[in-house]
């Protein structure tokens, strides 16, 4: 059990000062895909809007950001969609994330703090600039909330460091911590020792969790995801006799039913001048979203997946529906979307001449939990192995978690591999903001707040190394 050296523990600041049964903290969960936030203490986040944002305009100094799903949706010229967060879920655009971690708490959750109106300079009498300090730290719009905001385990110092400026400076939260987001999905199962898998939109990540504390040499991360298993149904669609076609919401005015494999009778929308690539890859995105939803399946694994095996097992089909009402019933090519994520040679190539991003062998879960629990001390792996948590919205796909068992369960044949994977599709999908949901509101989490006042003492530098850097589930 890892504790912070007592002459680094600064003296803990009282509960009126950030917190207490009065004052709910606030839990910010950043995603690629997503971005969720909420109350400490509640079950989920009442706040979960798309980390995707508009960019309205043609030159830069006219561009306007659009955030939320009621803003990003509508095809317009010059309507081009972007996003602050790179692939391995750190913040690549620190001036759009903050604008939209303050619009997914604001708009949903606290609301705007009304500025004083006996300093807002409208009523000043006397000539000359008004003096805004005070203004500004009463429109704050964290300035009554402690503020707990998860981070990958290979977040940088410098992305920390950021993050701990704005919740302390910018929005002047009263305090503030970060928590690995590994530690916080453990941590919503009950379990202070863990192999948390998560499968997310653009990041796969195996993270051993040991006494609440992640081990930084055996995580493991691949960009071989949710957008991969959507760009592998793309390959399937493009690469079938005849190609599947892939029309968004958008683009339909009209559909009529048609019988399965024949051709869309649809009447189209025509646009004087279509929305970006971007837009449209976007709406695409969301087509897929409910092909995987609704068709795709995980081979459940105790054998190699072929395709003529299961044709001639006479695995039933599902049917699906495109926006323009081509329709088809989906067989056993349903199996082959997921198949790169656990067997790289069974990767689905795309067209000729398109490019082909296949993962490495190295890359695929079952490699990543193999290459996580050799970081991982001889003594603590059995209990690793009986303490395994699957989270993230990916994980959701029909049959995922029984090959997940089947792969541990061939990697290391112990009567002792349990999978802790919730049914609820809430908690599977935000898992680590509810871990810090529950530690936000823990009267014994009152220790690991860094509070304004020691944050105006010690610097955000220094309480990188200082607060930042020690475990969680063993101090609580």
């Amino acid at each position: 059990m890892a504790t912070a050296p007592a002459s680094s523990m600064p003296p803990v600041p009282s509960t009126a000062e950030y917190g207490g049964d009065e004052v709910s903290a606030l839990v910010l969960d950043p995603g690629y895909s997503t971005t969720r936030a909420g109350f400490a203490g509640e079950d989920v986040p009442k706040s979960v809007v798309p980390t995707y944002y508009g960019k309205h305009g043609s030159e830069s100094s006219k561009f306007k950001l659009f955030f939320g799903d009621n803003s990003i949706h509508n095809p317009a010229a010059d309507f081009y969609i972007h996003n602050p967060m790179s692939s391995d879920s750190t913040v690549e655009d620190w001036e759009v994330a903050k604008q939209l971690w303050e619009y997914s708490i604001v708009s949903r959750l606290t609301g705007q703090r009304p500025g004083d109106p006996s300093k807002n300079g409208l009523n000043d009498a006397q000539e000359g600039d008004v003096k805004m300090e005070d203004v500004e730290e009463f429109e704050r719009p964290l300035a009554e909330s402690p503020l707990l905001m998860t981070e990958p385990a290979w977040n940088p110092p410098k992305s920390r460091e950021k993050a701990i400026e704005i919740a302390m400076e910018e929005w002047g939260a009263p305090a503030f911590f970060m928590v690995k987001d590994g530690v916080s999905a453990a941590f919503s199962a009950g379990k202070p020792t863990a192999l948390v898998i998560d499968i997310g939109a653009a990041t796969t990540k195996v993270t051993p969790v040991v006494d609440g504390i992640v081990l930084k040499k055996g995580v493991q991360k691949s960009p071989f995801a949710g957008n991969f298993v959507s760009q592998q149904i793309r390959n399937i669609f493009s690469t079938s006799q005849p190609t599947v076609p892939l029309v968004p919401h958008y683009m339909v005015q009209a559909k009529v039913p048609v019988d399965a494999g024949q051709p869309s009778q649809a009447t189209y929308k025509s646009f004087a001048n279509p929305p970006p690539d971007s837009f449209r890859r976007l709406q695409e995105d969301r087509v897929l979203l409910e092909f995987k939803e609704s068709v795709v399946q995980v081979w459940p694994g105790g054998s190699r997946f072929n395709e003529d095996q299961v044709r001639q097992s006479g695995v039933g089909g599902r049917p699906f529906e495109m926006p323009d009402g081509w329709n088809q019933v989906f067989g056993p090519e349903r199996f082959k979307a997921t198949e790169g994520l656990f067997d790289a040679k069974q990767a689905v190539p795309g067209p000729e001449g398109s490019s082909d991003n296949r993962p490495k062998p190295d890359q695929t879960i079952p490699a990543m939990i193999q290459n996580a629990l050799a970081a991982v001390d001889v003594d603590s792996k059995p209990h690793m192995l009986n303490n395994v948590v699957v989270t993230g919205s990916s994980s959701l796909l029909y049959g995922f978690t029984d090959r997940i068992n089947a792969e541990l369960q061939a990697l290391f044949p112990s009567p002792r591999v349990r999978l802790s994977a919730p049914s609820n599709t809430a908690e599977r999908k935000f898992a680590p903001w509810i871990g810090g949901s529950i530690l936000a509101s823990l009267g014994s989490f009152h220790q690991m707040w860094v509070s304004k006042s020691e944050f105006a003492e010690h610097g955000r530098y220094e309480l990188l190394f200082s607060r930042f850097s020690y475990g969680i589930i063993t101090h609580v």
